[in-house]
Formats: C-alpha cells, sequence, structure tokens
C-alpha cells in the first residue's frame, strides 16, 4: 500500500500539516516571559518527533466531514499534553536522553523540567478551549479523562517494575492506559469539534485506541529488531532496564527449562548487561516471540481499521487507513 500513488498523497497531506503544526509550535512561546519557564517549554516541544497525535485529531475532524482549520489548536494542544507526559516520564526513569538530545531535566534541571512540564499540561487546555463551542464540556472533559488515564498508566508501569509477576492481560491494561488512550482522545475530540453524530464518535475512539495498542507493541518489537541509529537509542534497552514488555511477558508465558530461567534471571537482577542481548533475542526468536508481537500487531491495525466503514468522508477515511499502515510498516 506504501508505494501507490494515493499512499504518495496521503504522505504528502501529512508533511503539509506537520509542516503547519511545526510552524504552530514555534510561535507558542514567543512572547511568552519568564524565559526561564517558556525556554524550557520551548526547548521540550521542538524536540521533533512524529506529531502523529495531533495528525490524528486533524483527519479524525475531517473523516465526519469537518475541516482541519476548525482543529488545530486542539491539534496543538494534544501535542502539548504529549510532551507533558515526556517530560514527566524522563524524569521518572531518569533518563538522560530523549530523540538523541539530552531530557529537559538534563539540560536544566529536575525542578525547571517539573515546572515546564507543570506549564505545558495548562497550556493544552488554554490551546484545547480555543477551539471548543457549545460542545466544551463533551471535550473537555475527554480531554481530562485522558490525562488521568495517562498518569495511571504510568503508575502501573512503575508498578510492574517492582512485582516479580505481570500478566500479559495486566500490561494491555497498562499500555491501554499509558498509550492508547491517548490516540483514542484525540480521535474523539478530533470527531467531537469536526461534528460527528455518536456513532461516528465511537468509531473513531474505537480506531485510535486499536491504533495505540498496536503502536505501542510495535514499540516493544522495534526495541529489540530496530536499527540503533534510527531507534535514535540503544537496540534492546527494555532488556537493559529489566523492562516487562509484551515481548518479555510472551517469552515468560511460553519458555520452559533454562529459557525460563534466564527470563527469570531478568526480574532477579532488574535487567541484564549489554553484551547479553543477542542472548535474549536469540531466545525471542526461538520461541517465536517475534511472530506473536507481528501478529499482535496486525490484529489491533486490522481491528482499527474496520472501524473506518463507519465514517462519512472518503479522504478522511483513507488518510487514517493511510497512517494506521504506514505504523505497521515503521522502522522507529
Amino acid at each position: 500500500m506504501n508505494n501507490s500513488d494515493g499512499s504518495k498523497n496521503y504522505s504528502l497531506v501529512y508533511r503539509k500539516e506537520l509542516r503547519k503544526i511545526e510552524s504552530r509550535i514555534a510561535k507558542l512561546f514567543l512572547k511568552r516571559k519568564p524565559g526561564s519557564l517558556y525556554e524550557p517549554c520551548s526547548y521540550v516541544i521542538s524536540s521533533g518527533g512524529k506529531r502523529l497525535r495531533p495528525f490524528l485529531v486533524l483527519i479524525s475532524a475531517k473523516a465526519v466531514n469537518g475541516s482541519f482549520s476548525k482543529v488545530y489548536n486542539a491539534a496543538l494542544a494534544v501535542e502539548l499534553l504529549h510532551n507533558f507526559t515526556l517530560v514527566h516520564d524522563d524524569i521518572m526513569d531518569n533518563s538522560d536522553k530523549r530523540r538523541g538530545r539530552l531530557t529537559a531535566h538534563k539540560k536544566y534541571d529536575v525542578n525547571t523540567a517539573i515546572l515546564a512540564g507543570d506549564n505545558l499540561i495548562a497550556l493544552a487546555y488554554e490551546m484545547l478551549l480555543k477551539d471548543c463551542d457549545d460542545n466544551s464540556k463533551n471535550v473537555v472533559s475527554t480531554f481530562t479523562r485522558a490525562v488521568i488515564e495517562v498518569c495511571e498508566g504510568q503508575s502501573l508501569d512503575k508498578d510492574f517494575e517492582l512485582r516479580k509477576s505481570v500478566g500479559i492481560k495486566e500490561y494491555k491494561e497498562m499500555i491501554y492506559k499509558k498509550t492508547a488512550a491517548l490516540a483514542e482522545m484525540c480521535c474523539s475530540i478530533g470527531a467531537q469539534l469536526g461534528g460527528g453524530n455518536n456513532t461516528e464518535i465511537k468509531a473513531l475512539e474505537n480506531f485510535g485506541k486499536n491504533l495505540g495498542m498496536a503502536f505501542q507493541i510495535q514499540d516493544d518489537l522495534l526495541d529489540i529488531t530496530a536499527d540503533e541509529k534510527k531507534l535514535g537509542k540503544p537496540v534492546g534497552g527494555d532488556l537493559l532496564e529489566g523492562k516487562k514488555t509484551y515481548l518479555f511477558l510472551r517469552a515468560l508465558e511460553k519458555s520452559k527449562g533454562n529459557d525460563k530461567k534466564l527470563l527469570q534471571a531478568v526480574i532477579k537482577n532488574k535487567g541484564i548487561k549489554k553484551e547479553e542481548i543477542k542472548i535474549y533475542k536469540d531466545l525471542y526468536e526461538r520461541l517465536n516471540i517475534l511472530t506473536d508481537a507481528k501478529k499482535e500487531i496486525i490484529h489491533y491495525t486490522d481491528s482499527a481499521i474496520k472501524e473506518l466503514n463507519k465514517l462519512p468522508n472518503e479522504e478522511g477515511k483513507a488518510l487514517l487507513n493511510w497512517l494506521a499502515n504506514s505504523l505497521i510498516d515503521r522502522n522507529k
């Protein structure tokens, strides 16, 4: 699909809208003071990324016969929210780098990063309300629910680090809250602000939720299979940190004997050494874990795409379909 002329056109639409989003982001903090607050905010939000979440807002509005122009502020709001979560995640994980640059708390300090993160979430609401009209209560409620879900998901993620045993069902609940709920919200507020009816809003929420699940499991997979330069961080980082990802939990579920002991050692030692990554990648391949992960990604992606039949706008549907398929094929 990605090589078709239609796909190239959709890619052009994405790049065009990406430029508009980047232009609006660049202007966000120009006249705001004090610089000690807004310079770190600008540093965080200007660090790049795919800007998938604002694009989801735009194309969800389009899919219910709305227009991009009515939801640009809401699109910026979800990007501000997303970056708020990243700043705080990086502090909690004590991460040095994100997207190849120093994290905010490393470039500045922890107190500055916390304040910048807090300010980003407040600014997100300020931007969101600019696109709200008589539907503001529902839209703000949807947005707020996603903020709560993300915090719950991060809390569960931290809890899992301390637990010896985590089930795949529990893991999926965590990634729903931490990742998929945000994509679900993006699609929902795009549909609401675009004038969608209840059936269309629900269809887009289901699309976003399933897409988010596929995206996170794809992230888990890329952590062990991607090229390090394209990934922008060390391959096998989840194993190095002892994270209980879909791949790890599925391997633990399927393994026996020495393989199971190897995996249990990751939990006991809270991670592995860099020279051990190949051992665990070979173990994953032997147990067909990479194949299992790909099947899960395809399952959630197909579930997302099925929801598009309930939407009225063909261009919007095609863009959502293109995006879902593009995420399966990504390498970072």
